[in-house]
């Protein structure tokens, strides 16, 4: 499959920060990548595949489940650096943040446009309920040394990292460089911002006026 490049590595450490995850199949002996979002998120899914293709078979799948959900997916080929990987990121098959880890801000927007969310008009979050307590403590770790701010804020029985007010614009201006325009909206912090509806008021409220 040949060496991964800086930029695939980061997409690939930001996806296991978010919503992808590696595994070994029975009876292999290498990792492979596997990325699974919402059919709603397809241009997210398709630019994560445009940049790993060079490491997979085939290309995105739509796959309903028996909920109904509608996903998206795509694994890449096994690979010993995947591998590698897998050792870092799982303990067992538990999928656990490494100590020491440096966000880069690939890194960062990745793990941002997976798990990233807004409450009410500035509460950003990162949705990191999937890690233990411990792992918590670690993302809020990786953050503050790159500069962000933020705390493990308990949601109903599990906890995620809310984003200190003061540091959004900092985690505005290391991002917004790699977020893609479908997930734009997760950088507006103002929820009529987001709205397709408010919006298009917007626009006819300024057009101009034929004559």
């Amino acid at each position: 499959m040949g060496s991964l490049t800086q930029i695939q590595r980061s997409i690939i450490i930001g996806s296991l920060l978010g919503d992808g995850y590696l595994r070994i199949v029975p009876g292999r002996s290498n990792a492979l990548l596997e990325i699974n979002h919402s059919y709603s998120q397809k241009e997210y899914v398709d630019w994560k595949f445009k940049m790993l293709e060079s490491l997979c078979r085939s290309a995105p799948k739509m796959r309903k489940s028996n909920g109904g959900r509608v996903a998206y997916r795509f694994s890449t080929r096994q690979s010993g650096e995947l591998t590698e990987i897998y050792k870092l990121f799982y303990e067992g098959r538990t999928k656990k943040i490494p100590s020491h880890t440096t966000l880069d801000p690939i890194m960062l927007a990745v793990w941002f446009m997976d798990d990233g969310s807004m409450c009410r008009e500035s509460d950003v979050y990162l949705n990191t309920q999937q890690f233990s307590d411990e792992d918590q403590i670690r993302c809020k770790n990786m953050l503050e040394r790159i500069g962000i701010e933020s705390a493990v804020n308990k949601d109903k029985m599990y906890s995620r990292l809310r984003f200190k007010k003061s540091s959004l614009p900092r985690l505005r201006n290391l991002i917004s460089a790699h977020v893609i325009p479908s997930m734009a909206y997760k950088l507006s912090y103002s929820p009529v911002e987001t709205d397709p509806e408010s919006l298009r008021s917007k626009e006819r409220a300024v057009a101009p006026r034929s004559s």
